[in-house]
């Protein structure tokens, strides 16, 4: 006999869910959904065991699973961008509170990402969907508020992956000036605007390499860890042998040096989070090519959490490098390319040596970008899956040559230039898209992990953190909570029109969107994460799939549940 069909219940226990809600939106949206048809999915013997559980939980297999356990690893890693990743944010916790917070914010912060990380991994290996963390509510939450919650939780982890991509973008733009800046010996200084035009650029050729096949992009990604960790390695010790006037360790941990203007300096200090936290997000970009990966319930939840703990170890000790040999710190901060680790590399191994690695970081920060864009496609189309964005069927379409989702890429490349606008009014300003980033992407997951924890509804998957889940789960989420608080804040006082922190503006925004958008439409046709397949079981014989009597069929079968 074929095996299993999925859990749940049918279309009764669907419409039961509907007269629970008591709300005719509600009613309406279920009761068209039960009229959508579904794929039938018979021959289950043909299906390999990821395809037959993404059957399972509702969904026909549509890209083809060429990511292996290297390619994986290495999009989990390019994700984090860890060399390119520091170098751009570091200016943040220089500003913050000097030397100190750089090394001690790193540790702190990065703690509390590596259980963000785990938290996110457990649950990605019980539901590897390309919906990611948004999908998991489906299973995680009270069943009358699955729409609601997973209408929340969607709308901030795409927020948070188009502030991500965009400020990828915009480091990339960043560092590739700032190497041009220092080949001229700094007669060339980037401008605002000549930075956002060099972004929107990148960020068309990243989208551009996005419309290749998932075989190319598994190509292209494979092999990119080993350049990674190469750079890494190389530069940290360039630096250490090359750097004459190193800073004492008394002054690499103790000194505490704010520039940000706050009182007491202390406060100021805890800006430093961002770099830390800006670098260690975007956990579950794996998940959202969990159906193009072979063995997602393993492979993903793996690549996450081992890439990450790498990044939370090399992150730490490259700050900490980088600040032993960072200089005298306001000369360094007053750099005319704003980048305070690129002056440092110019200053310590020489122009050749500084526009070498700067160039490296672009490189290395171009496939984060080239990742980052690929999963919040995959991410766009999995929602228009479930037709939670307007226009659904357009973004949902699948090119037959690439066999991937060409407008879903281009939407949310698009996106991601037109958000980092914000950039011609001032740098400063871009700091609110990094912020950004680190909030909505952070809470997006916090959603899922308080329902997990809240509600227990929760099946683990292969790989899992058995009793330390609900420990790690409860510091992720309160160090979430902790520092969004932190990152809504102004990073520099007196408040100005110019170095104001557009974040709570910029989520204001979206929120009004997502809201309004929801009472005006998403309530009517919106019913959480759909079902779009259905396992039959049969027997199989002589190597063929049979179908059972229909009397046998509905006594032994069961449905996917059509929430």
């Amino acid at each position: 006999m074929a095996d299993v069909i999925a859990p749940d219940g049918g279309r009764d226990h669907f419409n039961a869910r509907a007269s629970r809600r008591k709300s005719s939106a509600a009613v309406i949206a279920l009761e068209k959904a039960n009229l959508e048809p579904i794929d039938v999915v018979e021959d289950i013997a043909l299906l390999d065991e990821a395809d037959r559980r993404l059957a399972e939980l509702g969904y026909v297999q549509v890209y083809k699973r060429e990511f292996s356990w290297l390619s994986c690893f290495s999009f989990a890693m390019s994700i984090s961008g860890l060399f390119a990743s520091v170098a751009t944010t570091y200016v943040y916790p220089l500003e913050a509170g000097g030397a100190a917070s750089a090394v001690w914010c790193w540790l702190i912060s990065g703690f509390g990402g590596m259980c963000i990380a785990l938290s996110v991994s457990e649950l990605v290996s019980a539901y590897p969907t390309s919906g990611g963390l948004y999908f998991t509510c489906k299973y995680l939450a009270p069943e009358a508020w699955v729409p609601e919650i997973s209408w929340l939780c969607g709308w901030l982890n795409l927020l948070g992956q188009i502030a991500g991509a965009a400020s990828t973008e915009y480091g990339c733009a960043q560092l590739l000036l700032a190497a041009v800046s220092m080949g001229s010996g700094f007669a060339y200084i980037p401008t605002n605007n000549q930075t956002v035009g060099v972004m929107a650029a990148v960020t068309i050729f990243h989208g551009a390499l996005n419309s290749m096949s998932t075989a190319a992009l598994e190509k292209m990604t494979r092999t990119y860890v080993i350049f990674h960790v190469g750079v890494l390695v190389s530069c940290c010790i360039t630096l250490l042998v090359m750097t004459q006037n190193k800073h004492p360790s008394s002054y690499v941990w103790t000194n505490v040096l704010p520039e940000a203007g706050w009182t007491p300096s202390g406060f100021s200090f805890l800006f430093g989070f961002l770099s830390a936290s800006w670098t260690m997000t975007d956990y579950d970009a794996t998940a959202h090519i969990a159906e193009e990966i072979k063995n997602p319930e393993l492979k993903a939840p793996w690549a996450i959490s081992t890439a990450l703990g790498f990044t939370y170890i090399g992150g730490w000790l490259f700050t900490i490098v980088l600040t032993y040999c960072s200089g005298d710190i306001p000369t360094t901060l007053a750099s005319p390319i704003a980048q305070p680790a690129a002056q440092i590399f110019y200053d310590n191994i020489g122009p050749a040596g500084g526009v070498f690695f700067t160039v490296a970081a672009f490189i290395i920060l171009n496939f984060t970008g080239i990742t980052a864009i690929q999963a919040g496609a995959r991410t766009v189309w999995a929602y228009s899956r479930d037709e939670m964005l307007p226009l659904s069927r357009v973004w949902y379409k699948i090119n037959k040559t690439t066999t991937t989702p060409l407008y879903a890429v281009w939407l949310f490349t698009m996106c991601c230039a037109l958000i980092n606008l914000v950039g011609l009014g001032s740098y400063t300003a871009i700091a609110a898209i990094f912020n950004l980033t680190a909030i909505a992407l952070d809470w997006s997951y916090c959603i899922p992990i308080l329902c997990k924890m809240l509600f227990g509804k929760f099946q683990p998957g292969p790989w899992h953190l058995g009793k330390y889940s609900f420990w790690i789960n409860l510091w992720a989420v309160t160090w979430t909570l902790f520092v969004s608080i932190i990152f809504v804040l102004p990073t520099i006082l007196p408040v100005t029109p110019q170095n104001m922190n557009y974040v709570c503006v910029i989520l204001g925004a979206v929120a009004i969107f997502a809201i309004g958008y929801w009472y005006a439409a998403g309530r009517y046709y919106y019913t959480g994460p759909r079902v779009k397949a259905q396992l039959i079981e049969g027997a199989v014989v002589d190597g063929k799939f049979t179908r059972m009597a229909e009397s046998d069929e509905k006594s032994m079968t069961k449905s996917i549940t059509d929430s």
